[in-house]
């Protein structure tokens, strides 16, 4: 894997990296191995396309800009997420890099600041948890997203979360809670068109109080999530994916 920012994490942190397998519509009638039909539009059925970054916007992706090119890149917070975006990528012809996300230090307190007196052993001294790796995934600069960033973002109004776009924003901020799932959003965002996107493919549910995420609850909503999404990516926990045992 030659990627930025792949020496610079241990390998237990990420898993190995996981060969790419592009996806093509299978004849006739698709049916999944259990006899059920697939989905018209779901990632399983329909050709990978850069345009399916598109679900990526709708959640916490960015988009870039130089000249005649354009780029879209997510932070994610688990290191499967990185395998699979950069595979998913890879697959729709786009060169794909990722790098830690470096954390701010914290600001140390003013020096002049009175001394707190405190009592003997009223306070005791916890050591602080570290910060989970966050890392950036993002695409090279190309003339293939222009298309993508010519029409975003009035393109949103009409967006159609097909299933490779739902796979890709499953991939990077999908998360399965009691009962539901939940999509990552970017709460500089306004959701409006997002939840009117996902209320056309039959996934409607509600944004979180605190504006971070889309929640998804009901067994028929959650099964036409699994089913536009498509079969598990190996590097993803089974217990993160929609239909898994999480979810």
């Amino acid at each position: 894997m030659t990627e930025t920012g792949w020496p610079l994490i241990p390998r237990e942190t990420l898993p190995p990296p996981i060969p790419v397998e592009r996806r093509s519509p299978p004849r006739d009638t698709p049916r999944r191995p259990d006899g059920r039909q697939l989905s018209m539009f779901g990632a399983e059925t329909t050709e990978p396309s850069p345009a399916d970054l598109a679900g990526l916007l709708a959640g916490p992706g960015e988009l870039g800009r130089i000249g005649g090119t354009a780029r879209v890149s997510v932070i994610v917070d688990d290191a499967w997420r990185v395998h699979v975006l950069v595979a998913e990528f890879v697959a729709r012809g786009l060169t794909a890099t990722w790098a830690p996300v470096e954390e701010p230090e914290p600001e140390p307190e003013p020096e002049d600041q009175d001394p707190i007196e405190v009592r003997d052993e009223e306070i005791l001294d916890t050591p602080t948890e570290p910060s989970p790796p966050r890392f950036e995934v993002r695409t090279a600069y190309s003339r293939r997203l222009n298309a993508l960033a010519t029409a975003w973002p009035d393109a949103a109004a009409q967006l159609f979360l097909s299933g490779p776009r739902l796979r890709l924003w499953v991939a990077a901020a999908g998360l399965p809670r009691p009962g539901g799932f939940r999509l990552g959003l970017d709460p500089a965002k306004d959701p409006v068109e997002v939840d009117a996107a996902l209320v056309r493919v039959g996934l409607a549910g509600r944004v979180s109080d605190d504006g971070r995420s889309y929640v998804i609850v009901g067994r028929r909503r959650l099964t036409r999530l699994a089913e536009l999404v498509g079969e598990r990516p190996e590097a993803a926990p089974p217990e993160m994916w929609p239909g898994g045992a999480g979810a």
